[in-house]
Parts: C-alpha cells; sequence; structure tokens
C-alpha cells in the first residue's frame, strides 16, 4: 500500500464534493452528501483538496476536547488554534523540533520561491506580499545552522536542464523533453503514461539538487561530515515530502532531503516558537548555497522554468545574450499554450501546461505523434508553485484571484530588482562548477543532480 500523505477526515467531511472538481487524477472517492476518502494509489499529493475543503472542527463549535485530538492525531502544535478542516496533510513539524534540539546534528534550510510571496499572508500582510528577507530571518531565529535558498539550485537546474535540453535537440534525442521540477506531474506521468517516461528531463527538482549539493559541497565547504547535517526544505507543495522520500533521492550516500515542511507548517512553527514574523528585519540568505537569480525567482510561477531556462538557453546555443530577458510569450495561465521562440537559427517550439488537469489532451497528442514541440514545461497547481497546496489557505474562494495574481506579480517584480537575471551569471553557480561539478551534465552533475525514475509509483 502506497503511503498516505494526503487524506480526508471521515468524521469531519460533510460529501460536498467540492474537493473532487479539483482533483486532477480523480483520487477522491465517495458518494454525494457523503464522507469521501482518498485513494492513495491514485493520489498525486499536490493537496489541491486541501486548499479547497470547506469542512472543519474548531473549538469554538466542536469544543476543546474534539478540537485538541484531532490537533493532535495530525502532529499539529498546541499554539495552532485554526479550523482543522476535514482534507488535510500530516504534518513533519515535531520532526524538525527534534532535529534542531539535538546537539550532534548540523541543521540548514531551503526556502523555495513561492513561499516568500505567501508566507506573509499568514501574519496578516495583504495578499502577496513579498517577504523574501522576514522570511531569512524568521529561519535563523527558529535555530537553523545555515539558511539557504532552494532558488540556488533552480539556476543550477537550469544550468543542467539547459544542456540536456540542447544535447537532445543536437544529437536527435527524445522530444519534446518534459520538465521534472513538478513531483505530482511526474507521479501523474508514472500512474498514467509510464510508457512515456524517457520524455521526462532526467534533471531532479531543485528541492532534490540542493538537498544532494548541501551533503556533498556543502558539507565539505562547511566542514560537516554529512551524516551530521541534517536536511530541511520548506515547500509551497504537499507532494515534496514524498518526493523526498523516493528511493531514487540518496545520491549523496544519505537521504538528500531528510523533512519537508510547507509554507503553512513553516508559519505554525514560527507561531509556536513566538515570533514576531512582522517585526522581524530583512536578512540575507547565506552563502554560496543561498545565492541566485531573477531566472530562479520566476520557478515559482506558471513559465518561470521556463523562461529561466530560454534566457540561459539562448546564450548556450548563439552565444549571444538573449535581446530581451523578459520573454513574456511563455508567461500566462491559460491551460495550455505554446509558442516559438527564435534561437539563433533554431526555431525552438515550447510549450506550457499550467494545471494538471490539462495536461491529458497533450499527453495523448504524445503518444498519437501529434506533439510537434521541443520542449514542455508542466505545473500542478492552477497557477504553479505559488498556488501550491501547502501555501496559505483561503478561506474565501472569491480571494483566490486577488491572492494569486498579487503572488504572481510579487514574484516578477522580485525577479525585475535582482542584479542578475539569468541563471548562468550566478557567480556562485560559476564556482560551484569550477571547483565541483566541472562541466553540465559532466560525471558528478549525472551522480547527484539527475536521475531515472523508477516508474513504479506504488514504491514510493
Amino acid at each position: 500500500m502506497t503511503e498516505t500523505y494526503i487524506a480526508i477526515d471521515q468524521n469531519l467531511c460533510t460529501g460536498c464534493q467540492e474537493c473532487t472538481k479539483v482533483c486532477p487524477n480523480l483520487a477522491i472517492e465517495g458518494l454525494p452528501h457523503q464522507p469521501q476518502k482518498t485513494n492513495p494509489d491514485k493520489c498525486v499529493r499536490c493537496g489541491q483538496c486541501v486548499q479547497k475543503c470547506k469542512s472543519y472542527v474548531s473549538i469554538a463549535e466542536h469544543g476543546a476536547a474534539a478540537y485538541a485530538r484531532v490537533r493532535k492525531e495530525r502532529g499539529l502544535p498546541d499554539a495552532f488554534k485554526e479550523p482543522l478542516f476535514a482534507a488535510h496533510f500530516f504534518s513533519r513539524i515535531d520532526e524538525v523540533k527534534k532535529a534542531l534540539a539535538d546537539p550532534d546534528l548540523f541543521t540548514v534550510v531551503q526556502c523555495a520561491p513561492a513561499v516568500r510571496v505567501a508566507i506573509a499572508e499568514d501574519f496578516g500582510a495583504p495578499l502577496g506580499t513579498l517577504a523574501a528577507g522576514k522570511l531569512a530571518a524568521a529561519l535563523r531565529r527558529i535555530g537553523f545552522d545555515k539558511v539557504f535558498d532552494t532558488n540556488f539550485a533552480a539556476d543550477v537546474t537550469i544550468m543542467e536542464e539547459g544542456s540536456e535540453l540542447i544535447d537532445r535537440v543536437k544529437k536527435g534525442g527524445v522530444l519534446p523533453m518534459f520538465t521534472s521540477c513538478c513531483p505530482a506531474w511526474v507521479r501523474y506521468l508514472e500512474l498514467n503514461y509510464p510508457g512515456q517516461r524517457q520524455h521526462l528531463s532526467t534533471c531532479k527538482s531543485p528541492q532534490q539538487m540542493e538537498g544532494a549539493l548541501f551533503k556533498t559541497y556543502g558539507a565539505k565547504l562547511l566542514n560537516v561530515p554529512p551524516k551530521k547535517l541534517y536536511s530541511v526544505s520548506v515547500m509551497p507543495c504537499t507532494c515534496k515530502q514524498s518526493e523526498s522520500a523516493r528511493p531514487e533521492m540518496k545520491d549523496s550516500g544519505q537521504r538528500d532531503v531528510d523533512v519537508v515542511l510547507t509554507t503553512r507548517e513553516l508559519a505554525w512553527l514560527i507561531k509556536d516558537l513566538g515570533i514576531d514574523f512582522q517585526a522581524l528585519p530583512d536578512e540575507k540568505y547565506d552563502s554560496p548555497l543561498g545565492d541566485y537569480t531573477g531566472a530562479a525567482e520566476i520557478f515559482g510561477v506558471s513559465g518561470g522554468v521556463m523562461e529561466a531556462a530560454l534566457r540561459t538557453g539562448y546564450e548556450l546555443l548563439t552565444g549571444q545574450p538573449i535581446p530581451a530577458v523578459d520573454v513574456t510569450a511563455v508567461r500566462g495561465t491559460n491551460g495550455f499554450r505554446h509558442a516559438d521562440v527564435q534561437v539563433g537559427d533554431l526555431t525552438l517550439k515550447v510549450g506550457v501546461v499550467t494545471g494538471l488537469k490539462h495536461v491529458k489532451p497533450v499527453m495523448e497528442d504524445l503518444k498519437a505523434g501529434r506533439l510537434d514541440l521541443h520542449f514542455v514545461e508542466v505545473m500542478t497547481c492552477p497557477e504553479g508553485c505559488i498556488s501550491g497546496g501547502g501555501q496559505p489557505k483561503l478561506i474565501c474562494d472569491t480571494d483566490a484571484g486577488e491572492a494569486f495574481g498579487n503572488r504572481v506579480a510579487a514574484t516578477y517584480e522580485h525577479d525585475r530588482g535582482l542584479p542578475l537575471r539569468k541563471s548562468h551569471e550566478n557567480p556562485s553557480v560559476q564556482k560551484l562548477y569550477a571547483d565541483f561539478l566541472k562541466k553540465p551534465l559532466g560525471h558528478e552533475s549525472h551522480k547527484l543532480l539527475h536521475t531515472t525514475y523508477c516508474g513504479d509509483p506504488k514504491h514510493h
């Protein structure tokens, strides 16, 4: 039996079936007006049902004892006072607290780009507030020994994935190549189209690349034995915990990422420790594994991985800077869109899938030989990672448009405000290759940063 990451509390569910409308793989089962349940063998763990659910238990309506029981079942801290909804994920806060309290462990943390444009909402800030500096400060107050950034590995991902795409185009490799940074999408493909796995990029996600680099390159820089280095990531995604547990994700010799917290869990932990988030100063992430460019930041929005890849891929192919850094042709959220981008003599045909519910026709076209593209980005959640299942919950559906719009706007604002906006311009990434990896797609890169998915999702 597949481990359960997302569940629906049978005692709380009213059977409204709103969750079934947002499930991209028809994994929620049950009759109308009866408690629903998730089928763990079909669930892609995207958490959109968690975001949508409106059935709950609260202290005011159901009493302190009933509330405390459910809170304890889910591993939530006593400081947690919010309503507890039927659709939920299981918290790993206690695991993180235990690691932080262990004097024999050196704790490092990484944060995904979408976290910084959403977490402040849980502390009363306007929807979509950019809080990159306060986020770094909060992680230090929690007690992590080093505060790094997944964006560093997003820049590395572009170096590897861009090189892989060019290699496939030039050498007649399997095309189109699909992005592999969204674990819910990877799981969907494994469940429904296992024969098409060769179309996935072999790149691990930025989370897993960063984890592998923590316990190799980072451990050497920090002079910490890899076995004593405890790796935490903070993600907008409820599928990242299962990704980190996959059997393929141990190429550093250890489990590359030990535990994953969602944006919401980090907010709960900050509150539990009595940290005043809004009063924190802006601080920087630690170098070198916390240095990043604007290209990495836009990984959090639909089309962002594609745009970041084009900014660097253009220069890798032509030797010239891309004429316009803002590649607006791949931006947007309208289901499936495609564009032709002129890269020197090559007309690069690209596609972007926003929301997994739109991917089936694309995959059917691929099977039928009708998908005439070079590169396709797929994100499971409705507007990319900024709308992930682990982001702050929007109680009113009417707030979603404003929240997602503001988070996207804050992401692009952050990109525009950074001094470097192309992944290959990141000096810390350049040093990583010079001192450790040597070159994209090289021996060490293949060992640590690439993988071949096993293809049997029942094994993870």
